[in-house]
């Protein structure tokens, strides 16, 4: 997200952002976020989802989840100004997290979490980038839209790259990576005549390194 907004002359800092799901990826996005300046005001569980706009306090997520394995529910007990919306509240075959108004979205929590009528209310409400932290989090209909509003939309396949490293190492090198990352998926669809559509970008560079090793291998 940091290098898809830098190339268009935009930054995370200051700004609101929406993230779904409260593992692990939830919760390091979430603190990511807070790295850059920017302001996490969501998270969500398979029983309803947080709106805090001070802030999701991190701290206290990481002590219901990760030590006390509780609901979010409980979330609201020490936020007294935090909301909670249980899934029977949402919008009719929609993700309520969606819904919030946001700078920049990160659907971390699963497999199409993200439709088309969640993408059009996130770009209705004023949402410039999309960076996906699960795996296929947005529907294929959510992601055409994506591409054709020319936001910035990180797929996962590229948000989600690296190797297993402590977290110390993740903090010193990730940027690096994630840069090179972008580099390359930008650098393609520049050259295949798309210069915003990442997906197209990382698409034909995930298949041209398949290819290449292929060929270097002697198997084609």
């Amino acid at each position: 997200a940091k290098n898809m907004l830098e190339s268009r002359g935009e930054s995370l800092k200051g700004k609101k952002c929406t993230v779904s799901g409260s593992g692990n990826v939830s919760i390091y996005t979430i603190e990511k976020l807070y790295h850059l300046g920017a302001l996490p005001i969501t998270c969500s569980d398979s029983s309803g989802m947080i709106l805090d706009e001070e802030g999701i306090d991190l701290d206290l997520l990481k002590e219901l989840k990760e030590n006390q394995r509780a609901r979010l529910t409980e979330y609201v007990k020490y936020r007294k100004n935090a909301k909670y919306i249980p899934v029977s509240d949402y919008p009719k075959g929609r993700n309520a997290v969606w819904s919030v108004p946001c700078f920049a979205a990160f659907p971390s929590a699963t497999q199409n979490e993200l439709n088309l009528e969640d993408a059009k209310e996130l770009i209705k409400n004023g949402c410039v980038c999309v960076s996906e932290g699960a795996n296929m989090p947005s529907t294929n209909e959510a992601v055409d839209f994506f591409v054709a509003q020319k936001i910035a939309y990180g797929p996962g396949k590229a948000a989600n790259a690296g190797v297993s490293w402590t977290f110390e190492e993740v903090d010193a090198k990730l940027e690096k990576i994630m840069k090179h990352i972008f580099d390359t998926a930008s650098a393609t669809a520049k050259e295949f005549g798309e210069p915003t559509n990442l997906v197209l970008g990382a698409n034909i560079a995930g298949f041209r390194r398949v290819a290449d090793a292929m060929i270097e291998q002697g198997i084609v």
